[in-house]
């Protein structure tokens, strides 16, 4: 199993699954010209998916999606309540390129190609957000942003993984005194808003499975976080829970792919 990250935060989230057999998209956040840049970016040329995947409707994870749908042809897989958002969020532009909907449900098994995925729910401030684990060939890996909090359940979808995807979204002193309104900013730290660098370094000490080879941290607000401070704050946690020999810590830069990760 291949993994490409293309984008990950505020500016847009786009990631490319692939096997021997299978190969999908998960969100769709950039337009079709930036897309097709960063897959020329990683050597990448497709043709054809398999499928593609929406976590949420928020705009940068479905703005790209009816070029996406348009260019590939391919099925949507989707909660039933998101897809009713994307209709309001896409007006127009979704509906007539829509060439067959998978309906899922958070909870769901499912398989595509020789990928089965499980969609689990999140909490986040959107109509049915869910996260996404894959498993093929006895690899397993998970994404998980745009969530507030870390509940148990999330924890226990994510054991067993062999790369994690988990957002770092911003550092609480620099929201604080950061150019949002205060509004948004109740909004972020909530609990169904996004996950600080605090929360998610606890988690890598107290909880993150030793099967980890690999933690990308993504998602990362460009005005109240800085990749910098992810990184440091991540070897740091990792330090603290005795897997800095481990685990490799990869941060998704904003506007910027990642390396393809095999597993």
């Amino acid at each position: 199993m291949r993994v490409s990250i293309l984008a990950s935060g505020s500016s847009g989230n786009l990631t490319l699954l692939e096997t021997g057999r299978t190969r999908f998209l998960v969100d769709c956040g950039l337009g079709k010209r930036e897309t097709l840049a960063r897959l020329a970016a990683i050597e990448k040329s497709i043709d054809s998916v398999d499928g593609i995947l929406i976590t949420h409707e928020h705009t940068d994870h479905c703005t790209g999606l009816p070029q996406m749908l348009g260019l590939y042809k391919a099925p949507l897989y989707v909660t039933e309540p998101t897809l009713d958002a994307l209709k309001r969020a896409l007006p127009d532009r979704l509906e007539k390129r829509l060439r067959g909907v998978e309906t899922i449900q958070p909870g769901q098994h499912f398989t595509i190609g020789d990928i089965d995925v499980h969609a689990f729910q999140i909490p986040h401030d959107a109509a049915d957000p869910v996260g996404f684990t894959f498993r093929s060939n006895g690899a397993k890996m998970a994404i998980v942003t745009d969530l507030g909090y870390m509940p148990e359940l999330v924890k226990v979808h994510l054991r067993d993984a062999d790369c994690l995807v988990l957002e770092s979204n911003h550092d609480l002193e620099m929201l604080k005194v950061g150019p949002y309104p205060w509004s948004v900013k109740q909004r972020v730290m909530g609990r169904k808003g996004h996950l600080s660098n605090d929360i998610v370094s606890d988690f890598i000490r107290r909880d993150l499975d030793t099967t980890i080879s690999t933690l990308v941290l993504g998602h990362i607000s460009e005005h109240n976080n800085h990749p910098q401070l992810v990184r440091v704050m991540g070897h740091r946690a990792l330090d603290g829970a005795g897997r800095a020999l481990f685990t490799r810590l990869v941060v998704a830069e904003p506007k910027q792919q990642t390396e393809v990760f095999t597993y």
